[in-house]
């Protein structure tokens, strides 16, 4: 069996991988979920990417997921003059509603969010450009909301705005993004990421327009706002997975502070059954350079033993100089940190009640395995929640999720130590079920002669909640 990596790496598609071949170079280099950013593009260009992505995946004969990541309330300035200004400490500076958006100058400039006035006070700092520049607001005067300047520097285009310590109000879901979640159902995209979400209601409000679309795509909920911290936990249960949106949430929340949010989401997000992401500026360096930083080895690394399903790559792929070579330094990083002892134990739910049979199943199915010399297991799934649970356990064995299901394989693509592969149970009888098993693996070079193997399944083949017996088998 070919060593596999665990964790699953994410993609941003945009211009850089249009050229030449260098989409399926990058996406051979390991991609198993590509992110398609709304925030940029035309919904053309990211039609043509998915497609191309599928086509692709079917050449590599494995599940590629899709992930359409909603642009959200993102609160910028407007556009200056001359595209940029250049701001120094100490010098007064308006956020005028009332500007043109084309008419920003080193005295005032407008925002897309024009309910901003509303939400500061006299003494708040405003941050801009990811934390870059920094402005105290010193006066509210209808919608004009005069600052002076604590941290300079060069101010461009459309750069974000953010509230150090959070509270601004802004709808998490804007008119754009209910056509987007129209576009993600056309696309039948496996994953549909909500930005800026504030409570459980906002994730909820998205499923709602999903389903209308006609869309059972999973939801991942990207935290980004100390609101959405303060309700972690719903948050997450609303949820089929979690992204520690690291820029945003760093500004709000200060970057001091990060890491150790970063940890607790980790954790709660396994803890209670849902995956989660990690993401932003993972190897920023390599945007421009062909090898990552030390520092960025070690922020995949640490992420890793900290149990990611996912670890994202945003511009480094986007619209970097590298892309095939970002993602194959970034699955290097995975393995030798995967091959870390702390990566393979686990004390999951140790002491818990199960509450269905599949679930008991699927616990049972990661203790032998952790327990006894398997190479690995097999689970027959219809919607992929055994083997949701079973990637829960920190384990050194790969779960291979069987299903004729186009959309379970689409989640399971996600889920860190699954791999997804189709096979229909439904064609064969319940008697001979363990011998294709076999036979398909075999075929597919994913387990050899001699190994031994435990397999999942339920007594009513092609049923949903049906797992209710484990195997141990030897090839």
């Amino acid at each position: 069996m070919t060593l596999l990596r665990r964790t699953k790496i994410i993609a941003t598609l945009g211009p850089a991988v249009d050229k030449d071949d260098m989409l399926q170079r990058t996406l051979k280099a390991g991609v198993n979920l590509v992110r398609i950013n709304m925030s940029h593009g035309q919904k053309e260009d990211h039609q043509r990417r998915i497609e191309a992505t599928r086509a692709y995946a079917k050449i590599l004969g494995y599940e590629i997921g899709i992930l359409i990541d909603l642009q959200g309330p993102k609160i910028r300035v407007s556009r200056f003059k001359n595209g940029s200004i250049e701001l120094k400490a100490g010098q007064k500076f308006i956020l005028d509603a009332n500007c043109p958006t084309d008419a920003g100058d080193l005295e005032r400039v407008s925002m897309d969010y024009k309910d901003l006035p509303k939400d500061v006070s006299p003494g708040d700092k405003l941050l801009l450009n990811d934390g870059l520049l920094m402005l105290e607001v010193k006066a509210v005067l209808g919608v004009e909301i005069h600052c002076v300047v604590l941290l300079g520097g060069i101010l461009s285009n459309h750069k974000g705005i953010n509230r150090m310590g959070g509270g601004l109000t802004a709808e998490a879901l804007t008119e754009k993004d209910k056509e987007d979640i129209v576009f993600a159902a056309k696309m039948n995209a496996d994953y549909v990421a909500v930005s800026f979400p504030r409570s459980a209601a906002d994730i909820q409000k998205t499923r709602e327009l999903l389903q209308l679309a006609g869309s059972k795509a999973g939801i991942v909920a990207k935290i980004e706002r100390l609101e959405a911290v303060a309700d972690i936990e719903d948050i997450i249960r609303a949820s089929e997975a979690v992204m520690v949106a690291r820029g945003d949430l760093g500004v709000e929340l200060g970057y001091a502070e990060l890491p150790a949010v970063q940890k607790h989401i980790i954790a709660r997000a396994r803890a209670l059954d849902r995956a989660v992401i990690t993401a932003t500026q993972m190897m920023e360096s390599m945007i421009h350079q062909p090898i990552p930083t030390r520092a960025e080895v070690s922020d995949v690394a640490n992420a890793v033993l900290d149990g990611t399903d996912a670890v994202m790559l945003s511009a480094e792929t986007a619209s970097g100089d590298f892309p095939d070579k970002v993602v194959e330094a970034m699955a290097s990083v995975c393995l030798a940190a995967e091959r870390q002892r702390a990566a393979r134990i686990s004390g999951h739910r140790v002491e818990c009640q199960f509450e269905r049979v599949d679930e008991a199943i699927a616990m049972a199915a990661m203790y032998t395995a952790n327990h006894f010399p398997v190479k690995a297991i097999v689970a027959l799934t219809e919607s992929g929640s055994t083997p949701l649970w079973m990637s829960r356990i920190r384990s050194g064995i790969p779960i291979f999720g069987l299903s004729r299901n186009i959309l379970a394989r689409g989640r399971m693509t996600l889920y860190r130590g699954v791999y997804p592969l189709d096979f229909d149970v439904t064609r064969f009888q319940n008697g001979s079920i363990t011998k294709n098993v076999i036979q398909y693996l075999l075929d597919s070079k994913m387990v050899a002669t001699g190994d031994r193997l435990i397999i999942t399944k339920g007594d009513y083949l092609g049923n949903q909640g049906g797992a209710n017996s484990m195997k141990i088998v030897v090839v």
